[in-house]
């Protein structure tokens, strides 16, 4: 775990009222207010009157809210908010279930398939996460399905009925119950509400089957929609991803079956199309983007610490919006990984394409076509698709083995250690490969690939001594993987022709040792 030495915010009442007077939205949904005298919860910025101090308590979550018998506000919809940018700070058990009930963990695999993807026991992961975030996981994953409901109810034509399985309820009335109890409405009543702004469903392609969605992702500005597109474009897979000037689209491997989706950056917000072949992968399909995008960071927090380095504070005025760039599918992400080693991103581009090309599935419909290979298929290729040096080749196809076999498993709930201590015992991998995977795979904010050669000719470019980079990073904690975004940019800035995220000399002969 990371130590940030960073108490979380809702234990400090008067910090929290400060914000909630000053209807402050940086702080949108790293806290929850709950009125006493209306028995609603909101958001921080929520336009209401504010009520007084002796009236409110604070919540790290929606779900310890309901628990305590609150509702959801109308006015305000406080789970239409970024996410905690705490869940990527910590790297704790709270931290990492967190993760992996956004993505639908508890749904398809229930409170014991949790505790044994986080390694824990059911009785010690309902201690920690109701001392934690107040609320067991059951009722954590209660507050993410009511708002996979709301999101269906408010954006699709799909039969009331059709919408409280797809969100994850076990019976129509368990639906109902919770839709009234979180809502203060019924679902029917929270359809005709939300009918004036839904407008028209949105068509399907001539060949797909399923439901296309739209929808808006918030975040918190400033937001650099450019800088991510161009580290996407950078590494865009042929058949897997497509862009233009202003959007990024993608196929994706959901537990249910296929999607696509196609993601329009904004100042404020993410305009996020999505195309399911079954809605059940709602929530899962969002909380993917929202981690590819880093769209929970708060961008004041790591611009305030990174400032105060003289050689990084004009970087950071340059992009105050930047993004760590994360993944959608771990395995997808560490394959991708090891295709690049030693090669240039072009080659490694090239490399990826060649494989989705031959072990791909296809998809219909417009846009990406191809979904990425899975591990169980590459392991099992005796062909070409795989090409380059043999040793990597076959340090490759074994890695896929352990990804397929479930002996190495690398998904958002991981601990960063010991997932970094499963990489390194694979062949053909390295420190550069693994300390990539976690910053990207896991969104941990606090990863310097010191080794890399572009890094190093950025950090020279910023005025930094090479030589003392690592401890010079020591004062960028928790925040070192924005710190080295900004040194990959700044060596873009003064070459040309370097791309961030090539391995370096350093790399390349720890991958050839092993």
């Amino acid at each position: 775990m990371t130590d940030t030495g960073i108490t979380a915010i809702w234990r400090d009442g008067d910090r929290c009222y400060a914000a909630v007077t000053s209807r402050d939205a940086r702080f949108d949904g790293q806290f929850i207010t709950g009125v006493r005298t209306t028995g609603i919860y909101c958001r921080p910025s929520c336009p209401a009157i504010t009520p007084k101090r002796g009236n409110v308590e604070f919540f790290p979550t929606a779900a310890a809210a309901q628990s305590r018998g609150f509702r959801a506000c109308r006015r305000c919809l406080p789970d239409a908010v970024p996410g905690s940018p705490e869940w990527n700070v910590r790297a704790d058990l709270a931290a990492r279930a967190m993760r992996l009930i956004a993505d639908g963990t508890v749904e398809r695999e229930g409170v014991p398939g949790l505790a044994r993807r986080l390694g824990y026991s059911e009785r010690q992961l309902g201690r920690v996460l109701s001392a934690e975030l107040g609320a067991g996981p059951l009722a954590l994953a209660r507050a993410h399905r009511a708002h996979a409901a709301r999101l269906l109810i408010e954006r699709s034509t799909m039969p009331l009925t059709d919408v409280a399985f797809a969100a994850g309820f076990a019976s129509v009335r368990q639906f109902n119950d919770t839709i009234r109890e979180v809502f203060a409405m019924t679902p029917s009543d929270l359809r005709a509400r939300a009918t004036p702004r839904r407008g028209e469903p949105e068509p399907n392609g001539a060949d797909e089957v399923g439901t296309t969605l739209t929808l808006r992702l918030p975040l918190r500005p400033p937001f650099d929609g450019e800088g991510l597109l161009a580290f996407l474009a950078a590494r865009a897979v042929d058949g897997v991803e497509q862009l233009t000037p202003t959007t990024y689209s993608r196929t994706l491997r959901l537990p249910h079956g296929p999607g696509r989706v196609t993601l329009s950056p904004h100042d404020t917000h993410v305009h996020c199309r999505v195309w399911l072949t079954d809605v059940r992968d709602l929530s899962g399909a969002v909380a993917r983007v929202r981690r590819l995008l880093d769209l929970d960071a708060d961008p004041l927090a790591v611009n305030t610490a990174l400032a105060r380095d003289p050689a990084l504070a004009p970087l950071v005025e340059a992009a105050p919006g930047l993004r760590v760039p994360g993944a959608v599918d771990g395995p997808e992400l560490l394959i991708r990984a090891m295709l690049g080693q030693q090669v240039s991103v072009a080659a490694a581009r090239t490399a990826a394409g060649r494989l989705v090309a031959r072990l791909g599935e296809p998809l219909p419909g417009d846009g990406p076509s191809r979904l990425f290979p899975t591990a169980e298929v590459i392991a099992g290729h005796e062909g070409d698709a795989l090409r380059g040096p043999r040793r990597r080749v076959e340090a490759i196809r074994t890695v896929a083995g352990a990804l397929a076999s479930g002996d190495l498993d690398v998904h958002a709930g991981r601990d960063p250690a010991r997932l970094r201590a499963d990489l390194l015992a694979q062949p053909g991998i390295g420190p550069w490969t693994a300390d990539y995977v976690l910053m990207r795979a896991l969104g941990h904010p606090d990863v310097l690939l010191e080794g890399d050669l572009v890094l190093r000719r950025g950090a020279a470019a910023a005025g930094i001594d090479v030589t003392t980079l690592a401890d010079r990073a020591a004062a960028w904690r928790p925040w070192r993987s924005y710190a080295g975004m900004h040194l990959w940019r700044a060596a873009d800035a003064t070459a040309a022709t370097a791309t961030p995220a090539i391995a370096t000399d350093t790399v390349i002969q720890e991958e050839r040792a092993r």
